[in-house]
């Protein structure tokens, strides 16, 4: 049997103790407790509690400690006051808690100016109060939140695992983590380029648009909920997962940053062939941005902290029909250029210049497509290339004529004469026919000027009218393209005639057999 983890019930644990949440206990309440110094501190977490009357408690402390005492052997002495008071501040203490009676029937002004001096929260209980129960409850309190994150840390183990067992992408596994922490989740490499986000969409988006900032804390050390793990292997760090403002306590987050960062390792180890994260980073902006779901504007932040540059950039929308993402990537860091570089859906790659707006746009989009001829590249590679664009908000209709052009040349580029860089005038009917391929009424022209050819036993005479009107009605050519002898191709030219009903010597007739073809092509993709 198949167990499956439901994430829906679990939850991070609460964040640790504070010196203020104690006060407000109801057994702490019971000895009226009041705060005479360090009010400011009194978020300060409550590692454990500790009854001490030493005045150089601090030597037996870790931090984090709120101090329980009676000041029995402090009475009458205010330099051991004071002393006390400096052990503990320099112990990092979380707190000092004194029980008024016999000892001190007022709080002491000698450890109160101290402990106000140095930051240090000095709590007076007015009531007898038994100290036992205190330290009772509150041990209690810590051992069940640390019991929680170790659950938490275990859960988010099994989780985890499972997904990476089950084949899930990087996406799927950071998604389990945000659900977990109940926090954005940032995965970048060691240049703080970001590969991948996960967690409720407008606190990412938040987090993205003060990245540069996040980013330096980030690589600074953590607080106020921004907690990191390193990413890497075999003595080799590749990147860091990033908890962004995480509620639970510090040592939770680390235990659940460290559990997502053990599966992230494990996941991107077993990748196998599978696009990189930071090819699967590009794929899903450019994808994003070419479908143009999400506004150009929200996805802007994405594309900064990706590491592309957007401040005063001219943008140039490339598709390469049959590139290799590596390679292209390649030819960019050759040539010193910035750029986003994905294979999309059907086989395309996508290239998203971002070119200084002082240098000439298409003069470096023709040197790239140069520079992809000139190596391993098939001679005939072609670029297809929309015009620049010096706004942000219009890459998406880019993107989208770049993928038109590219459709409009994928299946004719060997045969056409087109330039290494291919644009929206370069394409001419064959791309007119193809914007217009799913129109119903283009369709029903196709079928019906095509009608007597449609057929399977039929296609080879498909495929000589095919060559005959892209050779511009070159019987030479086309006898020569299909390996048959001049009278050959004229039965066949005649055959087609017939079948078709048609005189492919006048020229109206054939420009609508020729359209008829290019639409019926594109539809065939």
């Amino acid at each position: 049997m198949t167990t499956t983890w439901d994430s829906r019930h679990v939850h991070a644990p609460e964040p640790a103790l504070s010196v203020r949440q104690v006060l407000t206990l109801e057994r702490v309440q019971a000895g009226e407790p009041e705060v005479v110094a360090g009010a400011a501190q009194l978020d300060r977490p409550v590692r454990w509690v500790h009854v001490a009357e030493a005045a150089d408690v601090g030597v037996m402390l870790r931090g984090g400690e709120m101090v329980l005492t009676t000041g029995v052997l402090l009475a009458g002495d205010e330099a051991k006051q004071a002393e006390y008071i400096q052990s503990l501040h320099r112990a990092e203490a979380a707190a000092v808690v004194l029980g008024l009676g016999r000892a001190f029937p007022a709080p002491p002004e000698v450890m109160r100016r101290a402990a106000e001096r140095c930051g240090l929260p000095l709590v007076v209980l007015h009531r007898p109060f038994p100290f036992a129960e205190l330290t009772e409850e509150v041990q209690s309190r810590l051992v069940r939140r640390k019991f929680a994150a170790v659950s938490l840390s275990e859960a988010v183990r099994t989780a985890l695992t499972g997904l990476i067992t089950a084949g899930a992408p990087l996406g799927t596994l950071l998604d389990e983590v945000a659900r977990h922490s109940g926090c954005p989740v940032v995965v970048t490499n060691l240049a703080h380029r970001v590969l991948a986000t996960a967690g409720e969409r407008p606190a990412v988006d938040d987090v993205l648009r003060d990245w540069e900032r996040i980013a330096r804390q980030a690589g600074g050390g953590e607080g106020d909920g921004w907690i990191r793990a390193e990413l890497g292997g075999r003595g080799e760090r590749w990147g860091r997962l990033l908890l962004c403002g995480y509620r639970g306590d510090t040592a939770s987050g680390r235990l659940l940053a460290d559990r997502a960062a053990e599966a992230l390792v494990l996941h991107r180890m077993l990748g196998g062939s599978a696009p990189s994260w930071e090819e699967q980073s590009a794929q899903g902006l450019l994808t994003d941005l070419a479908s143009g779901v999400v506004p150009a504007r929200q996805l802007l932040p994405r594309a900064r902290a990706a590491g592309l540059p957007v401040n005063r950039r001219t943008f140039v929308p490339l598709v390469v029909p049959g590139g290799e993402p590596a390679r292209l990537d390649r030819v960019l860091r050759v040539l010193g250029m910035s750029g986003l570089v994905a294979e999309l859906a059907d086989g395309a790659t996508a290239v998203l210049l971002s070119l200084p707006r002082d240098q000439d746009a298409r003069e470096l989009t023709a040197r790239f497509a140069a520079r992809l001829r000139a190596g391993t590249a098939p001679p005939h590679a072609v670029v297809a290339a929309a015009d620049p664009r010096a706004d942000w908000d219009e890459v998406p209709a880019g993107l989208r004529e770049a993928r038109h052009v590219a459709d409009a040349v994928a299946d004719s580029a060997a045969a056409l004469d087109l330039p290494p860089v291919v644009r929206l005038r370069d394409v001419h009917l064959r791309g007119l026919v193809r914007l217009l391929r799913d129109d119903p009424q283009v369709q029903s022209f196709a079928e019906r000027e095509l009608d007597g050819l449609l057929c399977d036993a039929d296609r080879e005479l498909l495929g000589v009218l095919r060559t005959y009107l892209a050779t511009g009605r070159n019987k030479s050519r086309t006898a020569q393209l299909h390996h048959v002898s001049r009278p050959a191709l004229y039965r066949r030219l005649e055959a087609i005639q017939t079948r078709l009903g048609v005189d492919l010597d006048d020229f109206e007739q054939a420009a609508s057999v020729h359209i008829a073809l290019l639409a019926h092509d594109a539809q065939q993709g």
